[in-house]
Parts: C-alpha cells; structure tokens; sequence
C-alpha cells in the first residue's frame, strides 16, 4: 500500500485477482482465464485466508492511475537503482506484489524493506535498508517513471 493507504495495482493484475476471488469464492473460471491460472485448491482455512487478502487489496486498489512523472518514488512507477559497489542497475515496478510478476516486469512491494527504504525518495537521492538476511545495504534512485512510460 502507499502511505495514502492505497494500493496501487496495474489492470491486469486487477483483472486477474477478480477472477481468482471470484473462482475461490465459489464462481467458475472466466472463460478466457490462462490455463493453470487459478488450478490450486487450498484447504478452507488456507481459502478464507487468501479470499481475505484479495479482498482487502482490491478495496483499497488505485487501478493503473499514473502517479505523477516527478521522479518520486511511489507506487505506480517504475523504477531504476544502482546498488552500492553494483555494476548494473536494476529496473523494477513498485507496486502490489501478490503473485505479480505476470507484468513481463519484476515487482516489489512498498511494504518490502527495498520499498519501504525507496517511497519518497528523488533521482539521485542514496538510501539504506536493511535485508532479512541482516545486512544493511545502499541504493541510489537512479530513474523513476509511472508505469507504462517506461521502455519495454
């Protein structure tokens, strides 16, 4: 989620996470639905769960709404860093992650501690973040640009 509280989700995965709630609700697939798409039946408890959690992002989802091409780093855009003692940069969506690199596109959370250190910052601003695994590392906002601005 942003700090507004919204989630940022691209039509596609709008579109695909309403035919999973609807399919794990009870409904059939939606003609049209990839094939293994939604193949899984998990135990009641495991369903309940992730009905849940469909649920609670798609009521707070902001569907492909451009944030603003200010280089911010927010939900929406995509950016491009450089890692400390990295050569190459890396380019990824920041935006709802669940089951979500159907994109063509790596995504990561806001919530994560990469996208957590990121939301606010400016191109060319350096930030740290710590890694579940204890380290702590550095990371420079190289671009950002809303998604579907970028380059394929």
């Amino acid at each position: 989620m942003s700090r507004s509280g919204r989630t940022w989700l691209t039509p596609s995965a709008h579109d695909r996470l309403t035919r999973e709630l609807a399919l794990l609700s009870g409904g059939a697939p939606e003609e049209g639905a990839g094939p293994g798409e939604f193949d899984y039946i998990p135990d009641k408890d495991a369903r309940d769960a992730r009905i849940t959690r469909i649920e609670e992002i798609l009521k707070n989802a902001v569907v492909g709404e451009a944030p603003p091409d200010d280089g911010i780093a927010e939900p929406g855009m995509v950016l491009t860093v450089r890692y400390e003692g990295g050569e190459e940069p890396e380019t990824f969506l920041l935006g709802v992650r669940d089951r979500a690199d159907t994109e063509g596109i790596t995504v990561y959370s806001p919530e994560s501690p990469l996208g957590t250190a990121l939301v606010g910052a400016r191109q060319g601003e350096t930030r740290s973040y710590l890694a579940p695994n204890g380290r702590t590392f550095r990371v420079t906002l190289v671009k950002a640009v809303p998604y579907g601005g970028h380059p394929a």
